[in-house]
């Protein structure tokens, strides 16, 4: 049974990196992409590069950190690496910012990017993540590199109530460093009802490196409390009609009281140190993410002819640090509520021996009002509101169950409304306090028809070819733009939207019974970028140029035996740029959006059915694109990162079929590090070390 189910996987473009055939937990491999489409599909027939996380490897990454920013940086191949911590600055797609959703509802924040839509959710509840990699329309604003949507856990029984329970200790060789984690979730099924509840809540210790010193406190997910709920109900009313409501609800929130001791960037870290100095009036973190969705699906609606409908609400909140950079201090959050709905028509045209065709259409509604402000009230940015009505279609053609041709257009048409607002007095580099500006607000229009095509060909089960262009259409960034404003009116202000073409070309396959592969080359362009460099005086600002980023990745599985697994991954990147948009592309785009090459590679041993043993590696290289100023300074975004290499150890045990432990250790060597953030950012403040050796105890019982 394994092998036809890997046997089917490698079928499609989808890496599943490591315990691969632990990952697909589901009884119809060729379903499960539901993201490329939306709706679920072949896997035999997307023509880019989709990276699958699936049930039984999140909990495996879960058994050495819990973090979900983690868990993606060793599974997602062009992922950039993470910080560490609740920040997830630089790790990009591609080089490119990514849309974040849940069950395809929203949690990026693209008016003002946060950088905390990584950490919306906690793993227990999540059956699979699923990643499209490259520029993407088809979910709206925020897609330039790529998609990742959490598909959350459902009910698979026809069981009234079964379960799994899970209590797990964390914690480092130092004191305070313990922490609890506990989850729990239950799904069944009653007649025509079923429902999901899952549940859990986590609290972290201290974080320490390698020698046992304080981690920054900038950030920090030490003394944090994390807790997350889901509830998902649905009902069939028939055979052909369903009708499901579900509500995820999020919130983190630190109580960590520790000094700050700001070191020297390349010489020494930034640690925390002391007492804090108890300025902070809200507890750092994200205090909610509330998601709720109704859907209603229709497989028979008339001639042919699917329906789903997706409605939909998000409310997103998250603060961050006290901070003197304002004038007088405090605290600045961002806050984003988003209110949609989403209908898709599915029609077959044609449905014959040797070939088939349908079309998905529709529109997609979205209200998403963003600020960013202070704790005390005050306006960073103004208010934003954005409305997109967004009509598409979609059509693919398969051919002799060979040939798979899709294509797609989308026209956004997107209309924000902006406050009257006054900018913020921030500090300058040389201790003064910029002026405040009173801005006037006013109405900004966006409109433009993007679209896909793709096609591929499964030549043979060694040997499968495909290749895409598509394209992704963002609004930039318009609340940092505007919090920096000069001018007294918006319009005077280039606000003008991220429009990205990308182009794939990759082959797949399975060369034995034993070993597959995937390999991909990609180009993604865009007219007019957006980059953050750094000005004379050392402020951040938003550069826009053309830009190119182009790359390649590829993986290599291999199951020689029944109780052996090993492959790896390797991503490489580059990002040029025409800074005076004169056709000559003369300068690099700076590794705060270009990651360093990295390779994941894993081995996994299960000698006996009740036994397994898994290393995972994570390789980070070396990154050298620019070089320092006179003063032997580097800019923003393009300090030199040194290589470093990561193991983490995973054992799993299964007691009984009730009862299973599961022991992870991070950091397996105790190595002494720093995240690539803290270099390529060329800050003394951020210069931190990365945690140490930190171990990770799981109990779990099922039901």
């Amino acid at each position: 049974m394994k092998k036809a189910l890997l046997s089917a996987a490698c079928l499609g473009t989808i890496t599943v990196f490591a315990q691969k055939n632990d990952s697909l937990n589901t009884q119809k491999v060729e379903e499960v992409v539901m993201t490329a489409s939306r709706k679920k599909e072949n896997i035999k027939e997307v023509p880019s590069s989709i990276t699958i996380v699936g049930e039984k490897q999140i909990q495996s990454q879960l058994t050495v950190n819990s973090d979900i920013t983690s868990i993606l940086q060793y599974t997602v191949p062009s992922l950039g690496t993470n910080s560490g911590q609740t920040s997830n600055t630089g790790q990009t797609l591609r080089g490119r910012q990514v849309l974040v959703l849940i069950d395809g509802i929203p949690q990026s924040t693209p008016l003002r990017n946060g950088a905390r839509d990584l950490r919306v959710i906690d793993p227990s509840a999540i059956e699979r993540v699923e990643v499209i990699k490259g520029a993407s329309s088809i979910y709206g604003n925020g897609a330039d590199g790529g998609i990742i949507n959490y598909i959350t856990k459902r009910n698979k029984t026809n069981k009234p109530i079964s379960g799994i329970s899970q209590i797990g200790f964390t914690g480092q060789r130092s004191g305070g460093t313990l922490g609890v984690r506990a989850s729990q979730l239950l799904s069944g099924k009653i007649n025509k009802f079923d429902y999901t509840l899952s549940l859990a809540y986590e609290r972290t210790g201290y974080m320490k490196d390698a020698n046992k010193v304080y981690l920054s406190p900038t950030y920090s997910t030490a003394k944090m409390d994390n807790y997350n709920g889901m509830l998902k109900l649905g009902y069939e009313i028939n055979d052909n009609q369903r009708i499901e409501a579900s509500y995820i609800g999020y919130s983190s929130k630190s109580d960590l009281n520790l000094g700050l001791n700001t070191g020297i960037y390349g010489v020494r870290p930034t640690i925390g140190e002391g007492q804090g100095k108890g300025l902070e009036t809200t507890p750092q973190g994200t205090p909610r993410n509330h998601n709720i969705r109704v859907s209603y699906d229709n497989k028979n609606l008339f001639a042919g002819t699917a329906l789903n409908v997706n409605l939909y609400y998000q409310d997103f909140k998250t603060v961050y640090g006290y901070s003197d950079t304002f004038f007088n201090g405090g605290q600045s959050n961002v806050l984003s509520k988003k209110a949609g709905a989403r209908f898709n028509f599915d029609t077959q045209l044609w449905n014959t021996q040797n070939s088939q065709a349908e079309i998905i259409y529709g529109a997609d509604i979205l209200n998403d009002e963003t600020v960013q402000k202070l704790e005390d009230g005050r306006f960073w940015t103004p208010n934003m509101n954005m409305t997109n009505i967004a009509p598409f279609l979609l059509a693919k053609i398969d051919l002799f169950k060979k040939l798979t041709i899709k294509g797609g257009l989308r026209y956004e048409n997107i209309k924000v409304n902006v406050d009257d607002f006054n900018t913020l007095s921030v500090i300058k580099n040389n201790g003064t306090f910029t002026p405040s500006i009173p801005v006037a607000g006013g109405k900004l229009n966006y409109n433009a028809l993007v679209g896909n095509i793709g096609l591929r060909y499964n030549i043979e089960p060694y040997i499968n070819l495909f290749g895409s262009f598509s394209q992704a259409y963002s609004i930039n960034e318009l609340g940092r733009i505007l919090r920096t404003s000069t001018s007294e009116t918006i319009k005077n202000l280039e606000t003008k939207p991220i429009i990205v073409n990308n182009y794939e070309l990759g082959a797949t396959g399975q060369i034995s019974s034993w070993m597959n592969y995937e390999l991909t080359s990609y180009v993604s362009t865009s007219k007019l970028g957006a980059t953050f460099v750094q000005s004379a005086d050392r402020a951040l600002t938003i550069k826009r140029a053309p830009e190119i980023i182009y790359g390649v990745e590829g993986f290599l599985h291999f199951t020689p035996l029944k109780w052996l697994q090993f492959g790896g991954s390797y991503s490489w990147m580059e990002g040029i740029t025409s800074p005076d948009d004169n056709g000559s592309y003369s300068a690099k785009i700076n590794n705060s959006r270009i990651s360093a090459p990295k390779v994941l590679a894993y081995v996994q041993i299960k000698p006996v059915p009740e036994f397994s043993l898994g290393v995972d590696m994570l390789h980070s290289f070396q990154q050298d694109r620019f070089k320092p100023n006179a003063n032997k300074q580097y800019a923003y975004g393009e300090g030199f990162v040194p290589d470093y290499t990561v193991f983490n150890l995973k054992l799993g045990s299964e007691i009984n079929k009730n009862w299973k432990l599961s022991i992870g250790i991070e950091n397996l060597f105790n190595k002494l590090y720093q995240p690539t953030i803290a270099w390529w950012s060329a800050r003394d403040s951020e210069f931190v070390n990365a945690p140490g050796t930190r171990g990770t105890l799981i109990i779990e019982y099922k039901f």
